[in-house]
């Protein structure tokens, strides 16, 4: 068992290590490329091309309104279908630049933006993981896996929850098709291409009945994927299910 001491020397000497490597290799902006103070952020200028989602959304889907609206209300295509989940949130809006730093983090090997990327989805989903029983990621084929190496939901669902008391069971889905990629689907061919693609994992089925699941994905486009999540959830007992993403597309669910 380490010591207080053991404790303070083994933080100190991460600090040092870091700031050797920093002098070495300083950090730089993911989309700028200028020096940084810190190695998990972003510069000035690049900061000005953040679309921080907050204020007045559609209670389930998240979609931002552009009036001042009472915290329930919800959106005209939540109203006519409500989805299979109860409540999505983003950080960002998803335009050039957040698509460009998630671009990074999933094919360009940026795994260093998943501790900034972390932090910023524990501060929007700050009410959603208050109330969440368990945390998990939107699962990725084996195949993908393979070429890419790593789920970056995953990889982001580590680092939102670390250092906090929330229950993150990384492999709580499993995705049992492998799919096309979604990116040039409409909205029906979207929900097609999902269907029945995943389970609950078979050693956690025990776990989630009655629980509260927050779902965490990179992007939210139709929300097809984390509704198809959200309905196999449901149908092994989880009461209810949210969703927390990094972007979301600003257009309304059809």
């Amino acid at each position: 068992m380490e010591t207080g001491s053991s404790v303070a020397l083994s933080a100190a000497l991460a600090r040092a290590a870091r700031a050797g490597l920093d002098l070495l290799l300083p950090p730089r902006c993911p989309e700028t490329g200028a020096l940084i103070a810190g190695a998990q952020g972003v510069s000035a200028e690049a900061w000005g091309n953040l679309h921080f989602l907050a204020g007045p959304c559609c209670a389930c889907c998240g979609l931002p309104f552009d009036i001042d609206l009472p915290p329930d209300t919800l959106c005209a295509a939540c109203e006519a279908s409500p989805p299979r989940y109860d409540r999505a949130r983003a950080v960002l809006a998803y335009d050039d630049f957040s698509k460009s730093l998630l671009l990074s983090l999933k094919h360009g090997d940026r795994t260093d933006l998943a501790p900034l990327l972390g932090r910023w989805l524990r501060r929007a989903a700050a009410d959603l993981l208050t109330q969440a029983d368990i945390v998990a990621p939107v699962p990725m084929h084996r195949s993908r896996l393979f070429r890419r190496r790593f789920n970056q939901a995953a990889l982001l669902t580590a680092w939102m929850v670390r250092g906090t008391q929330e229950r993150s069971i990384l492999d709580l889905l499993e995705r049992i098709r492998a799919t096309p990629s979604q990116g040039h689907l409409s909205a029906l061919a979207r929900s097609r291409n999902v269907r029945g693609a995943f389970a609950v994992r078979a050693k956690h089925k025990d776990l989630v009945a009655g629980k509260r699941v927050l779902l965490v994905d990179d992007v939210f486009t139709t929300g097809a994927t984390v509704e198809e999540c959200a309905r196999i959830l449901r149908r092994n007992g989880v009461a209810a299910v949210d969703v927390i993403t990094v972007a979301r597309v600003l257009k309304p669910r059809h």
